[in-house]
């Protein structure tokens, strides 16, 4: 989708992915096929383009250092490296004045069992590194054996955060341009089935205070990181209409997809315009909206939707669908509501 953006406002585009015709060499005008950290592709590609950017936030910063050796990399490797580990990236936040849940660093069964009894026996355990999508995670609700617990969570270094009675969840996408412009993107309402993204819709329903309180947070996100480029965070809405921040994403996010259908401007779009130094858009929407994933076998729904008015379809050009994999996603779009 960045590459699609990128090439309607005239630039060219170059991926490095280990995956041979990815998705996004479907449409880029060269791949070259190998693994991130691969230092002949990274001059490769460093000798190859005027900006480099990346899509996924698992890339290492190592890479991404040594790519700003010698081109400029937007986003900065800093912003990996605050989004590749959860208590680095709940550290940074509460130093910016963003609230998050309480969590504690967990290393041992030991620092587990101690962490547990300053939340009161519960909390959500998490890889604090590699997780997403609901993976490396586990709720403890009191009364579970802690024994072992952490080799079974793969003896990594671990984070418990404690159990946050929400309303939902909310996320922001913001860009932020080379001259340090800023725009962001209405929330949007988001809803999970088995730690997976299933629908965002567009208005969110929060109160004016809520959504300029997470407007103010994702501003100040993206100044403190010297950011360039479009970000994604997602945020819990308390029973008061309070926030505690949720998860940063260096990047596009799935949960602004439903720019593409209802901005004259979407979040690719915004991306390339700052990462390429270009003014950015406007980030109004013409129209309300639901934008939904399609995950696994949902492609066979894919007939139906096309035949049905209002609806903007996206497929990834996946070869396999298979259960927990997003396969495309579409965005109904309606009038706003009176």
């Amino acid at each position: 989708m960045l590459a699609m953006a990128a090439a309607r406002l005239g630039y060219r585009t170059i991926i490095l992915e280990p995956q041979p015709d990815c998705p996004a060499a479907q449409v880029a005008n060269r791949q070259i096929v190998a693994a991130y950290d691969d230092a002949a592709a990274l001059a490769e590609l460093a000798a190859s383009c005027a900006v480099i950017t990346y899509e996924f936030e698992n890339v290492p910063v190592t890479a991404a250092e040594a790519l700003a050796a010698t081109r400029p990399v937007r986003p900065p490797a800093r912003a990996l490296q605050v989004a590749q580990d959860r208590v680095v990236e709940k550290e940074f936040l509460n130093g910016i004045g963003v609230a998050t849940a309480a969590f504690h660093a967990v290393d041992s069964d030991a620092d587990l069992a101690a962490a547990l009894a300053d939340f009161g026996g519960s909390g959500v355990l998490k890889t604090r590194r590699l997780g997403y999508d609901g993976k490396g995670q586990r709720v403890l609700r009191g009364g579970e054996p802690v024994e072992g617990l952490y080799a079974v969570m793969g003896g990594v270094p671990l984070i418990l955060e404690s159990l946050v009675s929400f309303e939902f969840e909310i996320s922001m996408i913001a860009a932020r341009g080379l001259d340090g412009s800023l725009v962001v993107f209405d929330p949007a309402r988001n809803v999970h089935r088995n730690g997976i993204l299933h629908t965002s819709t567009v208005p969110a329903s929060v109160s004016v205070a809520t959504a300029d309180a997470a407007k103010q947070a994702s501003m100040a996100i993206v100044s403190a990181l010297d950011y360039v480029g479009v970000i994604g965070i997602e945020f819990f809405v308390l029973p008061d209409g309070g926030l505690l921040a949720n998860e940063i994403a260096p990047r596009v996010h799935n949960s602004g997809h439903w720019t593409e259908a209802a901005c004259t401007v979407s979040q690719f779009e915004q991306h390339i315009r700052a990462v390429a130094g270009q003014p950015l858009g406007d980030a109004g929407r013409h129209s309300d909206c639901v934008m939904q994933n399609l995950i696994g076998d949902d492609v066979a729904e894919v007939p139906a939707l096309l035949a049905e008015p209002g609806l903007m379809l996206h497929l990834y050009g996946k070869e396999e669908a298979r259960p927990g994999r997003k396969m495309g996603h579409f965005t109904r779009i309606r009038p706003f509501a009176n």
